[in-house]
């Protein structure tokens, strides 16, 4: 007698809803970041700063969240993450430099929850469900960029809130939701069975570890021999980082570049992006992902992506055609980053999975590091060459895709 499908885990939905809400959190602060650096000389260069504190830092922290999923759960991470974002929230409340900095830090400590949010959804997704459930991550992701700009937008509006209180405001605002999302994250039923727990030992070695970028890099190349393709896939994904950071650079150039969009405007470009891009994220991850060549798919929209990139830089003011090239780029780049995903999680095992996230984690934040490094230094020139760099970095995929082979996937050992 055949056993019946089993029912959508509701845990999915639960893990869902915390992503979406930490995003909403960071994003909705974004609008309102130029007020931190008003008056400041070269105020690119502090809101780039900030960027680096805050990604830089998740090179050790996310290697370590991951080790301790995999020995002790992921519920446990998801409650110190979302505490950790409370408290780094807590600390934007005076309006300064000096306070968005010290967020900044505080709050990549504990972002490195993402290498453990893959690992949650990989633990309790089917095989031939897997490529939809991380693509709806993404869709999640990206539902959440426009709900955190359009709720700042949508709160500064109705209360018809001044200039000089609306970075307060929202920041009030994020305070509240980082507390909803404690209470979401203390409720949410474990994914990883059985953890084996980590020894004091294990922890100091992790720690010491992931402050050498060559160990990490090492433990990768150990990870590839035990899961061929692994290594290839993780270079793909700092090739697309380094691209993709013109999400944090975006508001430094529509806010002092030649489109001088305001709080508001820049809350309703984020609310067209995000919602054309959960939608078409949701159709591609639902109906397309698992029915296409996904290394090829990955090639296509990184090769049609990269003039995209190039192109936000010669808009000069024309919001036409800003909107014009983030409708295609939702078409092409947005859909890579589900794909690599996929592809990645195929290659781990559950003895290891949060270990294996959290190790690219750590190697994305050390490209996140670097790519605003360059963004920074590059703005200083002219707000208009890091869409140069972005699009070379896009095509860098394109090209590490083309060089990849199909490998097959990591088999399980039997006990």
């Amino acid at each position: 007698m055949s056993t019946p499908p089993p029912v959508r885990d509701r845990r999915l939905i639960h893990i869902y809803a915390i992503i979406f809400i930490d995003v909403v959190v960071g994003s909705a602060i974004g609008p309102v970041l130029p007020e931190f650096v008003k008056g400041r000389p070269q105020p690119q260069l502090w809101l780039a700063l900030g960027t680096a504190l805050f990604l830089g830092v998740q090179l050790f922290s996310a290697p370590l969240l991951g080790k301790l999923s995999d020995g002790y759960g992921r519920r446990p991470i998801f409650i110190v993450s979302a505490v950790g974002t409370f408290l780094a929230d807590c600390l934007l409340i005076p309006i300064t430099l000096g306070s968005q900095l010290a967020n900044r830090f505080s709050d990549g400590l504990t972002n490195g929850m993402y290498a453990t949010v893959r690992s949650a959804i990989t633990d309790i997704s089917p095989k031939e469900e897997l490529f939809r459930n991380l693509g709806i991550e993404g869709a999640i992701l990206s539902l959440g960029f426009v709900i955190g700009p359009a709720a700042s937008g949508l709160l500064l509006t109705s209360f018809d809130v001044v200039e000089g209180d609306q970075a307060r405001v929202v920041v009030i605002m994020a305070v509240v939701l980082s507390a909803v999302n404690m209470l979401l994250s203390y409720t949410l039923r474990e994914t990883h069975t059985n953890p084996s727990g980590v020894s004091t030992e294990a922890l100091k070695t992790e720690l010491i570890n992931s402050l050498n970028v060559w160990r990490i890099w090492s433990r990768l190349t150990e990870k590839d021999r035990k899961y061929p393709g692994l290594k290839r896939l993780v270079l793909m994904q700092l090739a697309l980082t380094m691209s993709t950071g013109y999400y944090f650079y975006f508001v430094t150039f529509a806010s002092f570049g030649a489109l001088q969009l305001d709080a508001k405007g820049i809350s309703y470009f984020f609310m067209y992006f995000g919602a054309l891009s959960v939608g078409i994220n949701y159709v591609f991850y639902t109906y397309f992902a698992d029915r296409i060549n996904q290394r090829r798919g990955i090639i296509w929209f990184a090769v049609l992506g990269a003039p995209v990139l190039a192109g936000y830089g010669f808009i000069g003011d024309s919001v036409l055609w800003l909107y014009i090239l983030v409708t295609i780029d939702c078409l092409t780049l947005s859909l890579i980053q589900g794909l690599i995903e996929g592809l990645m999680a195929q290659r781990t095992t559950d003895e290891d999975r949060g270990e294996v996230f959290g190790i690219n984690q750590a190697l994305q934040g050390l490209a996140s590091f670097g790519t605003t490094v360059v963004f920074g230094a590059l703005s200083l020139l002219d707000l208009r060459l890091p869409f140069g760099w972005f699009a070379i970095c896009l095509a860098l995929v394109a090209w590490l895709a083309w060089q990849t082979r199909p490998t097959p996937a990591p088999k399980t050992s039997p006990n």
